[in-house]
């Protein structure tokens, strides 16, 4: 019998499901484990080559007849936001967001629980306990970090314990920020909170020294996804690598 190491990767294709994104189509996704001493740089090598990552899992798409998931990845020292996309900045400047270690919890998962009922009640993540929820924050062997946004308080503007209004999870990378999965309160919709957390992880990789923002798999055609091509200038992964978008 041969024997792998655990460090050693085996990639699995699974069976064809539904596509999510072009109705119509069915999608197949191959898959490997993010385990042991070399799960870091593997998770590194992976997403330089299209695989995102789902707790200890990394996948990416291998539909028959269909390349339509596109990895996306914002170039930070470019970026910079136009006029829509400063006016959500300003619209939440009474937010704050804090980088955290990824440790759940049940204020979190309330947040979490509410965006997935108004969001995606007929989801494949639709019925998550708060268990399911923590596993999905700490089952990492990479450099995972939560970042929470909050308001601020009267008492101190620049900080204190406000509401939680918005969660990000992400990896850190070797030359950028991969956000993994993002969560906000409905009722907060107005704010747009999903580009405003993208505007600031971006901020936040420039004051890290990092290249990069990743932002998963974008689809040409799919409302879904429409949103992340305003997060200009961008690479998306080609068949002959990456690619720059400018506009």
């Amino acid at each position: 019998m041969t024997r792998h190491s655990r460090d050693t990767p085996q990639f699995y294709l699974t069976a064809p499901s539904p596509c999510p994104y072009l109705p119509g189509r069915e999608e197949r996704k191959v898959f490997t484990h993010l385990v042991g001493e070399r799960a870091a740089d593997l998770n590194n090598l992976l997403t330089h080559g299209g695989f995102r990552r789902s707790q200890s899992i990394a996948y990416r798409p291998a539909c028959e007849g269909c390349r339509g998931c596109v990895s996306v990845r914002v170039v930070v020292d470019e970026f910079s936001p136009g006029r829509n996309l400063r006016r959500v900045l300003e619209r939440n400047a009474d937010l704050y967001g804090e980088m955290r270690v990824a440790v759940p919890t049940s204020e979190q998962y309330g947040v979490f629980r509410a965006y997935l009922d108004a969001r995606h009640h007929d989801g494949g993540m639709a019925d998550m306990t708060v268990l399911d929820y923590a596993m999905m924050v700490e089952d990492s062997h990479v450099d995972t970090r939560l970042v929470e946004y909050r308001r601020r308080t009267p008492e101190n503007p620049n900080g204190g314990r406000g509401d939680l209004v918005a969660v990000g999870l992400t990896d850190v990378l070797k030359d950028g920020l991969s956000m993994v999965y993002s969560f906000f309160e409905p009722a907060e919709a107005h704010r747009s909170l999903g580009t405003l957390m993208i505007l600031d992880h971006i901020a936040r990789a420039r004051a890290m020294g990092l290249a990069y923002v990743y932002l998963g798999y974008w689809v040409a055609g799919s409302r879904k996804m429409d949103y992340k091509a305003r997060f200009l200038p961008q690479e998306r992964l080609g068949p002959e690598g990456w690619e720059r978008v400018m506009r």
